[in-house]
């Protein structure tokens, strides 16, 4: 007989997780199936700028305590524009902020409750296959030790990610695919080093763009733009904190503190949106439905605003038999996805260089940012979309 749940959740990132926490707090029982170990997904670096309502839902999940703890509140961020810092005051223009708080611990927090729950997690699970979600009687079929399994349930969840199944299982003439490759990536390295300032950096230059951002107090992460075919063996640590260097400010780089990086690897750069997010009894939430630009801090927090009005529309189903929310799921879903996707898209064309611009589209970038930093409105624009558009 196959194993029975109200909710199969592909996937054990911050997306499957905080679903799987807000139902399992509700009474609805859910089974996870990952594909990789706990320490593979424990072991992936991403980034960790997560706004309020985020945080609500993560406290509302009952797993912010460490966060509290830990987390670091920012109350703006600042822009380099030709050598010069300016201050975006969130805290001044939203009465907001945002928190720097890694999204591997995030997940490990997340992951933490779920096992003190005893709520099932089954990882290194292979084959993963949901199908029958056109009916009412969708099935997740997966191997585990070699051993076929499946689970018989009432809904499923594809938190799987880009290149998860869950997506991959939707006919392709069912899906309308909205995508943007940057002709860049971005390089990162992550070091046991004190941050260059308080706040986090974005740099405009001629160089390229550069990010200063941290996860503690004695842990940074800075990131550069570079070609979207670059290596990272050409990039040994000597040469990546030269160019760094290059690309700050006088003062920022006369504080900027170096040492060997943990970790270094280059990201490339896509809008993407899939729609819709719903299909029959399966619903995508997070990356397997869409991907931003880092440049605007959105990923994360968007898969949480998915799972918002995800486990909101599940609960209402379950406690009270309505089908509205999860009538609505994918349009109010993606009436948020579209906005974070607009700014994150701004974000990207505002600060880094395109090869294709040329002198007219890099004096329209200057003219841009000169107002952008002179004009209270829009500075208020921008803080209001980094700091997070309610659910």
């Amino acid at each position: 007989m196959p194993e029975r749940t109200h909710v199969a959740i592909i996937g054990s990132g911050p997306a499957g997780l905080l679903l799987g926490q807000l139902l399992h707090k509700a009474g609805i029982d859910t089974v996870i199936l990952e594909r990789h170990s706990r320490e593979h997904v424990l072991g992936r670096i991403r980034a960790g700028v997560l706004e309020q309502g985020t945080v609500g839902l993560i406290d509302e999940a009952g797993c912010g305590a460490r966060m509290h703890r830990e987390g670091l509140i920012h109350h703006g961020i600042e822009l380099s524009i030709r050598g010069a810092r300016h201050r975006i005051d969130f805290q001044a223009l939203t009465g907001k902020s945002v928190m720097v708080y890694g999204q591997t611990e995030v997940t490990r927090d997340l992951m933490d409750a779920r096992q003190a729950a005893g709520a099932p997690t089954v990882f290194e699970a292979q084959n993963v296959t949901p199908s029958g979600y056109d009916g009412a009687r969708p099935v997740v079929r997966y191997t585990a030790n070699g051993m076929a399994k499946e689970i018989a349930c009432d809904f499923i969840a594809g938190c799987d990610g880009f290149h998860g199944v869950s997506r991959q299982s939707v006919p392709e003439s069912a899906l309308t695919i909205f995508e943007r490759l940057y002709p860049f990536g971005w390089l990162g390295l992550l070091a046991e080093v004190p941050p260059v300032a308080p706040e986090l950096i974005y740099v405009n230059h001629e160089r390229g763009f550069a990010l200063c951002s941290m996860r503690t107090h004695s842990r940074s992460r800075y990131y550069l733009q570079c070609d979207a075919s670059e290596q990272v063996e050409n990039w040994p640590d000597d040469k990546f904190w030269d160019e760094l260097r290059r690309r700050l400010d006088q003062d920022a780089a006369a504080h900027l503190v170096t040492g060997p990086s943990i970790e270094k690897s280059i990201a490339p750069l896509r809008s993407f949106v899939a729609e819709p997010m719903r299909f029959g009894r399966l619903f995508l939430a997070g990356d397997a439905a869409h991907i931003v630009p880092p440049t605007g801090a959105k990923g994360l927090n968007l898969a949480a605003s998915d799972v918002h009005y995800l486990a909101e529309a599940l609960i209402d189903h379950c406690r009270g038999g309505s089908d509205q929310g999860l009538d609505h799921y994918s349009a109010r879903a993606l009436a948020r996805v579209w906005k974070a996707e607009r700014f994150s898209w701004w974000m990207t064309s505002l600060l880094h260089r395109f090869p294709d611009t040329g002198p007219f589209g890099q004096r329209i970038q200057l003219a841009e940012l000169d107002y952008l930093v002179g004009s209270e409105a829009a500075a208020t624009a921008l803080a209001e979309n980094y700091v997070g558009l309610p659910f």
